[in-house]
């Protein structure tokens, strides 16, 4: 029997269109995932860092004919495409908002027309669609609110862009970018390479994502995470009782850890 195809909107988010002779170049001296892997099959996830390492942006990236789509928190798009002009210089490449597309999430591929590619980070998140509002409304999908891919994504330990990641704060590392296929240590230099380089060779990791779980409500994103009275992590991504936090790794495993006055437990996703 077929599988019931679901869609949900993801209203913050929006499009990039990248084109012109230089684009994969451009791009390759800039990101943290090797644009060379990056195909009509084949779509990428990546960063763009700080030159001190510190996340700015993260997106997808999806190959079609000659263009390159980067598929982005909405609320970042326009600091991205000013971030992107300005290291641009001369080069052959031609940034511009994709108005007319919007982003989606499927259970399963359809037979449809439109934009359609695996999320890269994990395949339980399902299948991300570019779709104009005509191609989305044909397609014979019902529709699911967000909290159920939300929920989805926080008991995955995947880190959403402005709640968990956070611009000129957090480190790639810490958010496990790179076990989210993000970020790639074999390819050439690109923006904050040294700093992410030396945090992943010198193993010296302090802190890092956790899925977090209470038996009540869990507090709003940003609450500190305490053990015994003393900072431990904040809290980030919240859906009823379950979270992700940035915690201390050897306070994680302690059962006295407290979100505000909430008890909660901590564990590693899978």
């Amino acid at each position: 029997m077929n599988e019931t195809l679901h869609i949900t909107p993801l209203p913050h988010r929006a499009v990039l269109q990248l084109e012109g002779a230089d684009t994969k170049p451009f791009l390759q001296g800039l990101i943290t995932n090797d644009i060379h892997k990056l195909n009509a099959e084949t779509p990428l996830y990546a960063c763009l860092l700080s030159p001190q390492g510190k996340y700015l942006f993260d997106f997808f990236l999806v190959q079609r004919g000659d263009s390159i789509l980067l598929d982005v928190t909405a609320d970042r798009a326009e600091a991205l495409q000013k971030r992107l002009t300005m290291y641009k210089l001369r080069s052959d490449v031609r940034i511009t908002p994709r108005a007319d597309l919007q982003v989606y999430v499927l259970n399963a591929p359809p037979t449809a027309e439109g934009i359609f590619f695996p999320d890269p980070r994990h395949k339980a998140l399902g299948i991300r669609a570019l779709l104009t509002p005509e191609q989305a409304a044909a397609l014979p999908a019902t529709p699911r609110d967000m909290a159920a891919y939300d929920t989805a994504r926080i008991r995955l330990g995947i880190p959403e862009s402005g709640i968990d990641l956070l611009p000129e704060e957090s480190f790639p590392l810490h958010h496990r970018m790179e076990a989210l296929h993000a970020v790639d240590f074999n390819k050439g230099c690109y923006v904050g390479q040294e700093v992410t380089a030396r945090s992943k060779h010198r193993g010296a990791l302090r802190k890092t994502l956790y899925v977090v779980e209470a038996e009540t409500a869990l507090p709003a994103p940003g609450t500190a995470i305490t053990l015994e009275g003393k900072p431990a992590g904040t809290l980030h991504s919240v859906q009823g009782n379950v979270g992700l936090a940035l915690l201390e790794i050897e306070k994680a495993a302690h059962p006295a850890l407290r979100a505000g006055n909430t008890p909660l437990t901590a564990h590693q996703p899978q």
